[in-house]
């Protein structure tokens, strides 16, 4: 059977851009588990809940209708108040959810990072009767919302049958997640808030006792986690096209795949791992049948683990007892 190159590119342009959204929620998971050692296991959903405040902003604003350099504005708008309202949920959620259990056992957060979870579910299942166009004006609360295409799939590379084809979607995708990425990079390798959260990463006791407060970089650290996710959520919406409350569980599952199989508590971890999964997924799609996809993604993690238990780039620590 004769390997067809083109298509074999095209699905590899597809899992690069769903993978850097993939890794753009991964990065929330492993920043939150590299300060704190906790799952959050809410991150998947609070990145649903972000995507039901963009759909509001649009059916408020009517970013939908709008066209040209406006839509460019709306995308703008969308991205920086989700990324706002997903990070200043995510620092409430840890002000009054895991602030308090800080000294409890891990297992403990693990239960209340769980229950968190379920709350936001139902929350998404109740704004999804919100009685506005946008959302069926609230008569079927429980279905799948259809997500305006603010940023069309039009062609900028190729569009023709049998040629790579590379979107304006796709440059989107490429253009907000990249500078992200660096952005963060920067920011934990070269700044004052970056160098606290290293150390509080690393002994918490230790940069408590050398005057860092500890609970307000443990904050920033899931403002920004959560403001990560908002900008991931967003874009997942625009490429997917539709919404609902149940979004969290898979857009949070493959960026929860994803650290882990970069090594979760390792930035450059988590970003390796989302491309892989989007990769990963993108050809099981193109070439297996969808159903099997899960299948071959949970395979290549247990692989992983099995060989490698910290992940491609995580380092082995030693469990203190």
């Amino acid at each position: 059977m004769e390997l067809d190159v083109q298509y074999l590119l095209q699905q590899l342009v597809n899992g690069l851009s769903n993978g850097m959204i993939s890794a753009l929620i991964a990065i929330g998971y492993t920043m939150v588990y590299g300060i704190i050692e906790l799952i959050n296991w809410a991150h998947g959903d609070l990145c649903m809940l972000g995507a039901f405040f963009a759909l509001t902003l649009i059916g408020a604003l009517g970013i939908g209708a709008w066209s040209g350099p406006m839509a460019a504005f709306g995308v703008v708008i969308l991205l920086l108040a989700t990324a706002g309202f997903c990070g200043s949920l995510n620092l409430i959620v840890d002000r009054f959810a895991y602030r308090p259990l800080r000294r409890a056992p891990k297992l403990t957060l693990l239960v209340t990072a769980i229950g968190v979870s379920f709350i936001f579910v139902n929350l998404g299942l109740f704004w999804g009767g919100l009685p506005m166009t946008v959302f069926g004006e609230g008569n079927a609360a429980a279905a799948p919302k259809n997500f305006p295409a603010i940023v069309p799939a039009t062609p900028i590379l190729g569009g023709e049958p049998g040629q790579v084809t590379l979107t304006v979607r796709d440059l989107m995708i490429a253009g907000v997640t990249m500078p992200l990425m660096v952005g963060l990079w920067w920011l934990v390798r070269h700044t004052k808030l970056g160098k606290a959260m290293r150390a509080v990463a690393q002994n918490p006791t230790a940069a408590s006792l050398m005057g860092i407060n500890t609970d307000r970089v443990i904050g920033a650290t899931f403002f920004i986690g959560g403001a990560l996710g908002g900008f991931g959520s967003v874009i997942y919406a625009i490429n997917n096209g539709t919404i609902g409350f149940q979004l969290g569980y898979r857009a949070g599952m493959d960026a929860f795949t994803a650290a882990v199989l970069g090594g979760i508590g390792s930035l450059p971890g988590a970003v390796l791992g989302g491309l892989l999964i989007g990769v990963a997924r993108s050809l099981s799609d193109g070439y297996l049948e969808a159903r099997w996809t899960p299948t071959l993604v949970f395979t290549i993690l247990i692989l992983i683990l099995v060989f490698r238990p910290s992940g491609l780039l995580g380092l082995k620590s030693k469990e203190k007892v």
